[in-house]
Protein backbone atom coordinates (compact mmCIF):
# COMPACT_ATOMS: atom_id res chain seq x y z
CA UNK A 1 0.00 0.00 0.00
CA UNK A 2 1.50 3.59 -0.86
CA UNK A 3 0.57 6.62 1.32
CA UNK A 4 -0.10 8.07 -2.15
CA UNK A 5 -3.53 5.36 -2.00
CA UNK A 6 -7.00 7.35 -2.32
CA UNK A 7 -9.06 4.87 0.58
CA UNK A 8 -11.04 3.16 -1.21
CA UNK A 9 -8.05 1.88 -3.49
CA UNK A 10 -7.05 -0.14 0.05
CA UNK A 11 -10.57 -1.52 -0.26
CA UNK A 12 -10.43 -3.24 -3.44
CA UNK A 13 -9.89 -6.57 -4.58
CA UNK A 14 -9.68 -6.31 -7.84
CA UNK A 15 -10.70 -8.73 -11.13
CA UNK A 16 -8.47 -10.91 -12.31
CA UNK A 17 -8.33 -11.62 -15.58
CA UNK A 18 -7.82 -14.83 -17.38
CA UNK A 19 -4.38 -15.39 -18.12
CA UNK A 20 -2.75 -14.00 -22.24
CA UNK A 21 0.50 -16.11 -21.97
CA UNK A 22 3.28 -14.61 -24.22
CA UNK A 23 3.92 -18.71 -25.40
CA UNK A 24 2.24 -18.87 -28.73
CA UNK A 25 2.62 -22.72 -28.90
CA UNK A 26 -0.26 -22.79 -25.91
CA UNK A 27 -3.11 -24.47 -26.83
CA UNK A 28 -5.70 -21.37 -25.49
CA UNK A 29 -8.63 -22.54 -23.88
CA UNK A 30 -8.94 -20.28 -21.26
CA UNK A 31 -10.54 -16.88 -21.87
CA UNK A 32 -13.57 -17.77 -24.03
CA UNK A 33 -12.26 -16.22 -27.40
CA UNK A 34 -13.40 -17.46 -30.52
CA UNK A 35 -10.97 -19.99 -32.04
CA UNK A 36 -12.37 -18.61 -35.82
CA UNK A 37 -11.30 -14.84 -35.61
CA UNK A 38 -13.29 -12.01 -37.43
CA UNK A 39 -15.53 -12.06 -40.20
CA UNK A 40 -12.56 -11.31 -43.14
CA UNK A 41 -15.09 -8.23 -44.23
CA UNK A 42 -14.49 -6.50 -40.32
CA UNK A 43 -10.95 -7.42 -40.98
CA UNK A 44 -10.97 -5.45 -44.80
CA UNK A 45 -13.14 -2.41 -43.20
CA UNK A 46 -10.54 -1.81 -40.45
CA UNK A 47 -7.97 -1.62 -43.16
CA UNK A 48 -9.65 0.72 -45.35
CA UNK A 49 -10.29 3.05 -41.82
CA UNK A 50 -6.31 3.01 -41.05
CA UNK A 51 -5.84 6.33 -42.92
CA UNK A 52 -5.93 10.21 -42.91
CA UNK A 53 -9.40 10.26 -41.01
CA UNK A 54 -7.54 8.88 -37.59
CA UNK A 55 -6.19 11.99 -37.17
CA UNK A 56 -10.12 13.33 -36.48
CA UNK A 57 -11.54 12.09 -33.02
CA UNK A 58 -14.63 9.44 -34.03
CA UNK A 59 -18.29 9.36 -33.38
CA UNK A 60 -18.68 10.07 -29.78
CA UNK A 61 -22.27 8.55 -29.82
CA UNK A 62 -21.08 5.71 -32.64
CA UNK A 63 -24.02 5.99 -34.31
CA UNK A 64 -23.00 3.96 -37.38
CA UNK A 65 -22.63 1.07 -35.30
CA UNK A 66 -25.61 1.65 -32.89
CA UNK A 67 -27.75 2.33 -36.04
CA UNK A 68 -27.01 -1.30 -37.76
CA UNK A 69 -27.83 -2.83 -34.33
CA UNK A 70 -30.98 -1.46 -34.00
CA UNK A 71 -32.20 -2.45 -37.19
CA UNK A 72 -31.53 -5.85 -36.79
CA UNK A 73 -33.97 -6.16 -33.58
CA UNK A 74 -36.51 -3.33 -34.75
CA UNK A 75 -35.22 -0.67 -32.23
CA UNK A 76 -34.20 2.92 -32.25
CA UNK A 77 -30.95 3.94 -32.64
CA UNK A 78 -31.50 6.36 -29.95
CA UNK A 79 -32.46 2.70 -27.87
CA UNK A 80 -28.87 1.44 -28.59
CA UNK A 81 -26.25 2.07 -26.28
CA UNK A 82 -21.83 1.56 -27.47
CA UNK A 83 -18.58 1.18 -25.47
CA UNK A 84 -15.41 0.19 -24.99
CA UNK A 85 -15.91 -3.95 -24.30
CA UNK A 86 -19.28 -5.01 -22.66
CA UNK A 87 -17.24 -4.27 -19.20
CA UNK A 88 -17.30 -0.58 -19.71
CA UNK A 89 -20.86 -1.01 -20.81
CA UNK A 90 -21.66 -2.83 -17.25
CA UNK A 91 -19.41 -0.27 -15.27
CA UNK A 92 -21.33 2.40 -16.79
CA UNK A 93 -24.78 0.57 -15.85
CA UNK A 94 -23.81 -0.12 -12.44
CA UNK A 95 -23.09 3.70 -11.73
CA UNK A 96 -25.94 4.70 -13.90
CA UNK A 97 -28.52 2.08 -12.86
CA UNK A 98 -28.00 0.04 -10.71
CA UNK A 99 -26.89 1.82 -7.30
CA UNK A 100 -29.73 2.09 -4.85
CA UNK A 101 -30.88 2.24 -1.04
CA UNK A 102 -31.56 -1.55 -1.10
CA UNK A 103 -29.38 -4.16 -2.25
CA UNK A 104 -28.28 -5.06 -6.10
CA UNK A 105 -29.20 -9.13 -6.60
CA UNK A 106 -27.15 -11.03 -8.14
CA UNK A 107 -26.51 -15.12 -8.34
CA UNK A 108 -23.57 -16.16 -5.59
CA UNK A 109 -21.84 -18.11 -8.36
CA UNK A 110 -21.58 -15.47 -11.96
CA UNK A 111 -19.51 -13.21 -13.66
CA UNK A 112 -16.77 -12.39 -10.77
CA UNK A 113 -16.53 -8.91 -12.25
CA UNK A 114 -19.79 -8.17 -10.34
CA UNK A 115 -18.65 -7.67 -6.66
CA UNK A 116 -16.05 -6.26 -7.91
CA UNK A 117 -17.97 -3.33 -9.62
CA UNK A 118 -20.10 -3.33 -6.23
CA UNK A 119 -16.91 -2.47 -4.15
CA UNK A 120 -15.54 -0.03 -6.58
CA UNK A 121 -18.70 2.10 -6.53
CA UNK A 122 -20.16 1.42 -3.12
CA UNK A 123 -23.09 -0.83 -4.11
CA UNK A 124 -24.70 -2.87 -1.62
CA UNK A 125 -25.00 -6.45 -2.93
CA UNK A 126 -26.57 -9.62 -1.95
CA UNK A 127 -26.13 -13.19 -3.76
CA UNK A 128 -28.78 -15.31 -4.43
CA UNK A 129 -27.82 -18.75 -3.98
CA UNK A 130 -28.08 -20.87 -7.67
CA UNK A 131 -29.80 -24.04 -6.71
CA UNK A 132 -28.22 -27.99 -6.37
CA UNK A 133 -27.77 -28.21 -9.67
CA UNK A 134 -26.45 -25.01 -10.42
CA UNK A 135 -29.43 -23.53 -12.12
CA UNK A 136 -30.82 -19.84 -11.40
CA UNK A 137 -34.05 -20.25 -9.41
CA UNK A 138 -36.62 -17.15 -10.43
CA UNK A 139 -38.64 -17.33 -7.29
CA UNK A 140 -35.54 -16.76 -5.33
CA UNK A 141 -35.50 -13.32 -6.42
CA UNK A 142 -39.05 -12.34 -5.38
CA UNK A 143 -37.31 -10.38 -2.55
CA UNK A 144 -36.76 -6.66 -1.42
CA UNK A 145 -33.95 -5.13 -3.84
CA UNK A 146 -32.81 -2.30 -5.64
CA UNK A 147 -32.02 -3.91 -8.72
CA UNK A 148 -30.51 -7.09 -10.37
CA UNK A 149 -28.66 -8.31 -12.82
CA UNK A 150 -28.50 -11.70 -14.34
CA UNK A 151 -26.09 -13.21 -16.72
CA UNK A 152 -28.03 -15.68 -19.31
CA UNK A 153 -26.41 -17.74 -19.60
CA UNK A 154 -24.83 -18.11 -16.71
CA UNK A 155 -21.01 -17.57 -16.52
CA UNK A 156 -18.93 -19.62 -15.73
CA UNK A 157 -21.88 -22.26 -15.32
CA UNK A 158 -22.78 -21.65 -18.84
CA UNK A 159 -26.66 -22.49 -17.92
CA UNK A 160 -29.24 -20.70 -19.97
CA UNK A 161 -32.85 -19.57 -18.83
CA UNK A 162 -35.82 -20.00 -21.62
CA UNK A 163 -37.12 -16.11 -22.54
CA UNK A 164 -40.01 -17.05 -20.49
CA UNK A 165 -38.54 -17.22 -17.37
CA UNK A 166 -37.00 -13.77 -18.11
CA UNK A 167 -40.23 -12.34 -18.62
CA UNK A 168 -41.06 -13.45 -15.48
CA UNK A 169 -38.05 -11.73 -13.65
CA UNK A 170 -38.11 -8.84 -15.07
CA UNK A 171 -41.94 -8.27 -14.61
CA UNK A 172 -42.04 -9.27 -11.18
CA UNK A 173 -39.98 -6.44 -10.36
CA UNK A 174 -41.56 -3.31 -12.40
CA UNK A 175 -40.15 -1.20 -10.75
CA UNK A 176 -36.12 -2.07 -10.41
CA UNK A 177 -34.18 -2.01 -13.62
CA UNK A 178 -33.24 -5.82 -14.13
CA UNK A 179 -30.02 -6.31 -16.46
CA UNK A 180 -29.82 -9.29 -18.19
CA UNK A 181 -26.16 -9.62 -18.97
CA UNK A 182 -25.72 -11.82 -22.68
CA UNK A 183 -22.46 -12.17 -23.41
CA UNK A 184 -23.08 -15.70 -24.63
CA UNK A 185 -26.11 -15.18 -25.93
CA UNK A 186 -25.47 -16.18 -29.38
CA UNK A 187 -24.76 -19.81 -28.55
CA UNK A 188 -27.98 -21.13 -28.33
CA UNK A 189 -29.97 -19.56 -25.85
CA UNK A 190 -33.06 -16.65 -26.35
CA UNK A 191 -32.31 -13.04 -26.25
CA UNK A 192 -34.50 -10.73 -23.93
CA UNK A 193 -34.17 -8.10 -26.55
CA UNK A 194 -37.73 -9.07 -28.08
CA UNK A 195 -39.33 -7.48 -24.28
CA UNK A 196 -37.46 -4.34 -25.00
CA UNK A 197 -40.80 -2.72 -25.89
CA UNK A 198 -43.09 -3.68 -23.29
CA UNK A 199 -40.66 -3.85 -20.51
CA UNK A 200 -39.10 -0.20 -19.94
CA UNK A 201 -37.38 -1.91 -16.70
CA UNK A 202 -35.23 -3.84 -19.15
CA UNK A 203 -31.85 -3.39 -20.07
CA UNK A 204 -29.91 -6.16 -22.11
CA UNK A 205 -26.11 -5.77 -22.56
CA UNK A 206 -24.14 -7.61 -25.48
CA UNK A 207 -20.76 -7.98 -26.67
CA UNK A 208 -18.73 -8.28 -30.11
CA UNK A 209 -15.76 -10.75 -28.17
CA UNK A 210 -17.34 -14.05 -28.34
CA UNK A 211 -19.58 -14.65 -31.28
CA UNK A 212 -17.88 -12.34 -33.56
CA UNK A 213 -14.93 -13.04 -32.70
CA UNK A 214 -13.46 -9.40 -31.90
CA UNK A 215 -12.67 -9.89 -28.54
CA UNK A 216 -8.87 -7.75 -29.33
CA UNK A 217 -11.48 -5.01 -30.30
CA UNK A 218 -13.04 -4.51 -27.40
CA UNK A 219 -16.82 -3.33 -28.83
CA UNK A 220 -20.06 -3.85 -26.46
CA UNK A 221 -23.32 -2.44 -26.61
CA UNK A 222 -26.48 -2.26 -24.30
CA UNK A 223 -30.24 -1.97 -25.51
CA UNK A 224 -33.23 -0.75 -23.34
CA UNK A 225 -35.93 1.86 -23.81
CA UNK A 226 -34.94 5.62 -23.83
CA UNK A 227 -34.65 6.68 -20.48
CA UNK A 228 -32.32 3.84 -19.41
CA UNK A 229 -30.22 4.49 -23.13
CA UNK A 230 -29.94 7.97 -21.86
CA UNK A 231 -28.68 7.59 -18.13
CA UNK A 232 -25.49 5.27 -19.81
CA UNK A 233 -25.52 8.08 -22.18
CA UNK A 234 -24.89 10.96 -18.84
CA UNK A 235 -22.38 8.40 -17.18
CA UNK A 236 -20.08 7.68 -20.26
CA UNK A 237 -19.89 11.31 -21.13
CA UNK A 238 -18.92 12.27 -17.46
CA UNK A 239 -15.80 9.59 -18.33
CA UNK A 240 -14.84 9.20 -21.53
CA UNK A 241 -16.60 10.67 -24.44
CA UNK A 242 -14.90 8.83 -27.81
CA UNK A 243 -15.06 5.05 -26.14
CA UNK A 244 -14.90 3.05 -29.37
CA UNK A 245 -12.07 4.65 -31.76
CA UNK A 246 -12.68 4.53 -35.63
CA UNK A 247 -11.23 1.27 -36.22
CA UNK A 248 -13.41 -0.68 -33.57
CA UNK A 249 -16.44 1.21 -35.40
CA UNK A 250 -15.42 0.29 -38.81
CA UNK A 251 -14.70 -3.29 -37.88
CA UNK A 252 -17.79 -3.55 -35.97
CA UNK A 253 -20.05 -2.46 -38.09
CA UNK A 254 -19.06 -4.67 -41.09
CA UNK A 255 -19.03 -8.06 -38.77
CA UNK A 256 -22.58 -7.04 -37.33
CA UNK A 257 -23.27 -7.03 -41.19
CA UNK A 258 -21.94 -9.72 -42.24
CA UNK A 259 -24.65 -12.60 -41.56
CA UNK A 260 -23.32 -15.72 -43.01
CA UNK A 261 -19.98 -15.45 -41.23
CA UNK A 262 -21.65 -14.85 -38.20
CA UNK A 263 -23.97 -18.18 -38.49
CA UNK A 264 -21.54 -20.09 -39.91
CA UNK A 265 -19.07 -20.24 -37.21
CA UNK A 266 -21.11 -19.99 -34.30
CA UNK A 267 -22.63 -23.93 -35.86
CA UNK A 268 -19.22 -24.58 -36.50
CA UNK A 269 -18.60 -23.98 -32.40
CA UNK A 270 -21.81 -25.14 -31.40
CA UNK A 271 -21.05 -28.41 -32.59
CA UNK A 272 -17.64 -28.24 -31.30
CA UNK A 273 -19.34 -28.34 -28.00
CA UNK A 274 -21.89 -30.95 -28.14
CA UNK A 275 -18.56 -32.99 -29.23
CA UNK A 276 -16.22 -32.36 -26.43
CA UNK A 277 -19.03 -32.58 -23.99
CA UNK A 278 -19.54 -35.98 -25.31
CA UNK A 279 -15.58 -36.48 -25.17
CA UNK A 280 -16.18 -35.45 -21.65
CA UNK A 281 -18.35 -37.24 -20.15
CA UNK A 282 -16.62 -40.37 -21.82
CA UNK A 283 -13.59 -39.56 -19.35
CA UNK A 284 -15.80 -39.90 -16.56
CA UNK A 285 -16.71 -35.99 -16.34
CA UNK A 286 -19.66 -34.56 -14.96
CA UNK A 287 -20.70 -31.53 -17.53
CA UNK A 288 -23.63 -29.12 -16.92
CA UNK A 289 -25.63 -28.30 -19.67
CA UNK A 290 -24.35 -25.21 -21.66
CA UNK A 291 -25.54 -22.49 -24.18
CA UNK A 292 -22.42 -20.82 -23.71
CA UNK A 293 -18.87 -20.82 -25.88
CA UNK A 294 -17.36 -23.09 -23.36
CA UNK A 295 -18.06 -26.32 -21.09
CA UNK A 296 -18.00 -26.37 -17.20
CA UNK A 297 -16.98 -29.51 -15.82
CA UNK A 298 -15.35 -31.27 -12.88
CA UNK A 299 -14.10 -34.97 -12.80
CA UNK A 300 -15.23 -37.20 -9.25
CA UNK A 301 -11.60 -38.41 -9.11
CA UNK A 302 -9.28 -35.32 -9.94
CA UNK A 303 -9.43 -31.85 -8.10
CA UNK A 304 -9.80 -28.75 -10.09
CA UNK A 305 -6.32 -27.93 -9.33
CA UNK A 306 -4.74 -30.88 -9.98
CA UNK A 307 -5.95 -31.12 -14.13
CA UNK A 308 -5.50 -27.42 -14.02
CA UNK A 309 -1.75 -28.16 -13.69
CA UNK A 310 -1.88 -31.10 -15.42
CA UNK A 311 -2.33 -29.81 -18.50
CA UNK A 312 -0.04 -26.61 -18.59
CA UNK A 313 2.21 -29.82 -18.46
CA UNK A 314 1.01 -30.13 -21.46
CA UNK A 315 0.80 -26.89 -22.71
CA UNK A 316 -3.30 -26.45 -22.30
CA UNK A 317 -4.37 -23.59 -20.80
CA UNK A 318 -8.07 -23.79 -19.17
CA UNK A 319 -9.79 -21.88 -16.18
CA UNK A 320 -10.59 -22.33 -12.84
CA UNK A 321 -11.95 -20.61 -10.01
CA UNK A 322 -12.06 -20.64 -6.68
CA UNK A 323 -15.35 -21.12 -4.88
CA UNK A 324 -16.38 -24.04 -2.19
CA UNK A 325 -18.93 -24.79 -5.17
CA UNK A 326 -16.96 -24.43 -7.75
CA UNK A 327 -13.36 -25.14 -7.15
CA UNK A 328 -12.91 -28.81 -8.88
CA UNK A 329 -14.80 -27.33 -11.81
CA UNK A 330 -12.73 -26.17 -15.09
CA UNK A 331 -14.09 -23.84 -17.42
CA UNK A 332 -13.06 -25.42 -21.00
CA UNK A 333 -13.15 -22.82 -23.81
CA UNK A 334 -14.50 -24.43 -26.89
CA UNK A 335 -11.83 -24.47 -29.75
CA UNK A 336 -11.32 -26.00 -32.98
CA UNK A 337 -11.80 -29.16 -33.31
CA UNK A 338 -8.45 -30.21 -33.25
CA UNK A 339 -7.80 -28.06 -30.62
CA UNK A 340 -10.42 -29.82 -28.23
CA UNK A 341 -9.54 -33.47 -29.39
CA UNK A 342 -5.90 -32.44 -27.81
CA UNK A 343 -7.60 -31.53 -24.81
CA UNK A 344 -9.58 -34.84 -24.81
CA UNK A 345 -6.56 -36.81 -25.68
CA UNK A 346 -3.88 -35.02 -22.64
CA UNK A 347 -7.04 -35.73 -20.16
CA UNK A 348 -7.01 -39.42 -20.93
CA UNK A 349 -3.43 -39.49 -19.94
CA UNK A 350 -3.83 -37.70 -17.16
Amino acid sequence: MSQFWSPIVRTLTPYVAGEQPAISTLIKLNTNENPYGPSPHALAAMREAVEDGLRLYPDPSGLPLRTVIAETHGLEPDQVFVGNGSDEVLAHTFQALLNHDKPLLFPDISYSFYPTYCRLYGIAYRNVPLDEVMRVNIADYRQDCGAIILPNPNAPTGIALPLGEIETLVRDHPDQVVVIDEAYVDFGAESAVSLIKTCPNLLVVQTFSKSRGLAGLRVGFAMGQRHLIEALERVKDSFNSYPLDRLALAGAVASWQDRDWFERHRDLLMNSRERLAIGLRDLGFQVLPSSANFVFARHPDKSGMELLHALRERSILVRRFAGERIENYLRISIGTDAECDKLLAALAEI
